[in-house]
């Protein structure tokens, strides 16, 4: 297979995901016929990465209009504004999940049918999945030019085409860098305790043909420290107004030890991941999941019976130990609040 992968595609009024449960072993689709087929996708992780939840979302509310296109147009806008709440509500973390429902919801106005509606959502939702290819390619231009000839670049969980719509985040800079002709070299984190390092970073890398290594995520720190890593790599599912930033379990350990060594932090993620009502990472919520991620691994288990269990998706990385914040809009630097603000 070969490159631009799409993680997801609406056609013939359903939405086929592939499904990131399955991979490598196997390349599967996951089929959305209805809203409720979207809230289980991304509840269950079929679909991850905070963009790639923000556009599945949007063509999950097209899908509710779908089923509830023949109502009256009062319960229309009922049931609709309840299949919003319920898509919004399957992750709570990852803010543009939330930003892409906030503006589907802004077409369900009371001076349009049904079918007229419906028409928006559906123009809508294409809008957002094409401004997220376009911004990711933005992003992997502003972050190439971080990127020294031969670096070594160390990543963490999944930050590509399949946390996207197309192309990537932190895995889209890096993308650009080995488009670009640079000689460079990834250290690939296997992202305990869903593995999307292994199963899926890994995979894309071996796709693109882009030289790496697959490492436990406790070699990273040795490799830091032996001066074997020149930059960081990691994207984001929410970025404070000041600058700190939610991402997948471990990136704030990785950003503690990048400091004390003096490598280079970077924050891959676009604009609609500033959440501009918060001030603090403090603010951020912080999902907890089931506690069979960390006593299985593919339904083998690998902890005893009645061992308890502390499994959160993410930690928030300060913004001391961020280097920067690369958009599409630009590469933010320090100070960050006064920065970003900028953006809004």
């Amino acid at each position: 297979m070969k490159y631009p992968i799409r993680s997801l595609e609406f056609k013939n009024n359903k939405l086929f995901l592939i499904d990131q449960r399955v991979l490598p072993q196997k390349y599967e689709k996951f089929i959305c016929e209805n809203y409720k087929d979207v809230e289980f996708a991304i509840a269950d992780m079929v679909v991850r990465g905070a963009p790639a939840i923000g556009v599945t979302a949007a063509y999950g509310v097209v899908l509710a209009a779908l089923e509830f296109i023949e109502l009256p147009k009062k319960q229309f806008l009922v049931q609709m504004n309840k299949a919003c709440d319920i898509i919004n509500n399957s992750r709570p973390t990852a803010v543009n999940l939330m930003w892409a429902i906030k503006r589907m919801r802004t077409l369900l106005v009371n001076n349009d049918t049904p079918k007229e509606i419906l028409q928006k959502l559906k123009t809508e939702a294409d809008n957002i999945a094409d401004e997220d290819v376009k911004t990711n390619k933005k992003m992997g231009q502003y972050g190439n030019s971080l990127i020294p000839q031969k670096a070594t670049i160390l990543t963490h969980c999944n930050t590509g085409a399949l946390a996207t719509v197309e192309y990537g985040t932190a895995l889209g800079v890096v993308r650009a860098a080995f488009e670009d002709g640079k000689d460079i070299f990834v250290y690939a984190d296997e992202t305990r305790p869903r593995l999307q390092g292994a199963r899926l970073t890994a995979w894309e890398l071996v796709q693109e043909g882009i030289p790496a290594k697959l490492i436990a995520d406790n070699a990273a720190a040795t490799l830091i420290r032996d001066g074997k890593i020149d930059l960081i790599l990691v994207g984001a599912d929410r970025i404070a107004v000041n600058g700190d930033s939610a991402n997948k379990i471990g990136t704030f350990m990785l950003s503690v030890i990048a400091k004390t060594y003096n490598v280079p932090f970077y924050v891959v993620a676009p604009t609609t991941t500033i959440d501009f009502e918060i001030e603090t990472g403090d603010e951020i919520e912080i999902e907890e999941r089931s506690s069979k991620e960390i006593t299985h691994i593919r339904g083998v288990q690998i902890a005893p019976d009645n061992i308890e269990v502390y499994n959160p998706a993410f930690d928030v990385t300060p913004n001391e130990n961020i280097t920067a914040i690369i958009t599409e809009k630009g590469i933010i630097s320090k100070p960050f609040k006064e920065n970003i603000i900028k953006l809004k």
